[in-house]
């Protein structure tokens, strides 16, 4: 009987002893620019895309317990958890630990919402971060070249470029002016650094157009307004800055993942016909640094010349210079719906079905990744769509009024996109941005804080 006791005893000891090992949340944040909820969905029982939770814990035989679809994902180092949308809990389970119940609201998340990438950290043993790094090496030529890994640029000298990443898997795009790009994928290991060798091979064919000469300058010097004719006005701002503004005619068109749209995003779906049924006018050109300049006396942008599109300006900063605008002007302008975009992006009622605006070859029309050299160019360098507007493919994202939500098949007058401010539109593609980001049907969606040097802004101007 005391032989039992002590078995007993000794068996509680050890019990308690793992069990008083927990794990222990970190943090808990929605990842706004992580699109891997969207660029890899999971569907729920309702045919909705779910909510990722990418659970950094480097442990192995983690599990969860919720409401999960499908298998959780061991990404080595993380792990993927798909939840559909309106969750509010994840239990996080392991043999050697007590389990911790994550309440998302706690950490200022109400509930997961579809298509939305959420990052959950967890530490074991005390509170010991255990997540593992590992250095990646990529090697390139030619050393011009710039090196993006997961979408974000990594500086390089003298051909090498150098970075310290979580363990697992990464993308890459390795691109430089005349050469094609390359792009792939690369799993770090924590056991050893990872090392890429990469040498870009020259266009088989000169497929680059050099700035010509004389660009056309957008926001001219005028004195007083000019209509060359009717679908074109010039409205003076300040300072001998104008805007140009092509008129884009009332119609009806298809909306999204067209018969045309190579490859095209699960969220570019379904098509669906909309009529817009009044005539508005579309800057010719994205706004400028010199109107910019002009209306808020700053320039934020991190590529400096007056006739290069303003970047680094928030969905917030652009409704600021618009009202600012207004005072000065004594015009209504606003950012345009993003159905007023697309419309405009195909060539509105002149249309020619084209997958970029105003050409299928992307070049033809566009600065992205692998012409712009990466950085932005001169507003109207390339050749404008059917109604006379440039830039509408490539060069900066540009900021669209809507909310970002999914589509739906119905058929749709003037619509507005969804009702939340948790995310803007973003819609055109930039100079980082490969083809199938650039195409006029593809879109995205950014919370209105946040500045990048490729999103910009186009204005429009109601009848």
């Amino acid at each position: 009987m005391r032989n039992i006791l002590l078995s007993f005893l000794l068996l509680f000891t050890a019990t308690s002893a793992v069990l008083a090992q927990e794990l222990t949340v970190k943090s808990f944040k929605l990842a706004t620019s992580d699109l891997t909820a969207q660029t890899q969905p999971r569907k729920d029982l309702n045919n909705h895309n779910c909510a990722l939770i990418k659970v950094g814990l480097g442990l192995q035989g983690v599990q969860f317990e919720g409401s999960i679809m499908g298998n959780v994902e061991n990404k080595t180092g993380e792990y993927w958890v798909y939840m559909p949308q309106g969750n509010r809990m994840l239990k996080v389970k392991h043999t050697n630990y007590a389990p911790v119940m994550v309440t998302f609201a706690d950490y200022g998340v109400e509930k997961v919402e579809s298509n939305r990438t959420y990052e959950l950290v967890v530490t074991a043993s005390g509170g010991v971060q255990v997540e593992q790094k590992q250095k990646l090496t990529i090697r390139y030529t030619p050393s011009s070249a710039t090196v993006l890994v997961d979408n974000k640029m990594v500086k390089g000298k003298n051909g090498v470029a150098q970075t310290t990443l979580p363990v697992g898997q990464h993308s890459f795009i390795v691109f430089c002016d005349g050469y094609d790009s390359e792009e792939g994928t690369v799993k770090l290991k924590a056991s050893t650094p990872s090392n890429l060798q990469i040498t870009l091979s020259k266009e088989a064919m000169a497929t680059q157009q050099s700035i010509v000469s004389q660009p056309i300058v957008a926001q001219q010097p005028v004195s007083q307004p000019t209509v060359a004719n009717s679908d074109n006005i010039s409205i003076p701002v300040k300072d001998g800055i104008s805007i140009d503004m092509v008129r884009v005619e009332a119609g009806t068109f298809t909306m999204g993942a067209t018969a045309e749209m190579e490859n095209p995003y699960d969220w570019e779906k379904p098509p669906h016909r909309v009529t817009l049924t009044n005539d508005y006018y579309i800057g010719k050109y994205e706004v400028t640094q010199a109107l910019w300049q002009a209306v808020m006396g700053n320039n934020p942008s991190g590529f400096k010349g007056d006739n290069l599109p303003v970047e680094n300006v928030s969905w917030n900063d652009c409704l600021e210079f618009i009202s600012k605008l207004n005072r000065i002007t004594g015009k209504t302008f606003r950012l345009p719906t993003e159905a007023e975009w697309e419309y405009a992006a195909r060539g509105g009622n002149k249309s020619r079905g084209y997958q970029y605006s105003g050409s299928n070859n992307i070049s033809d029309v566009a600065w992205y990744t692998d012409n712009s050299g990466s950085k932005t160019h001169s507003v109207g360098s390339k050749q404008s769509n059917e109604l006379g507007i440039y830039d509408m493919t490539g060069n900066v994202w540009e900021w669209c009024q809507d909310g970002y939500g999914k589509y739906s098949s119905s058929s749709q007058i003037n619509p507005i996109g969804a009702t939340s401010d948790s995310y803007r539109v973003n819609r055109g593609g930039s100079w980082y941005g490969i083809a199938r980001l650039c195409r006029s049907s593809c879109r995205f969606g950014i919370t209105p804080v946040n500045r990048f040097n490729f999103i910009g802004v186009r204005l429009v101007l109601s009848e």
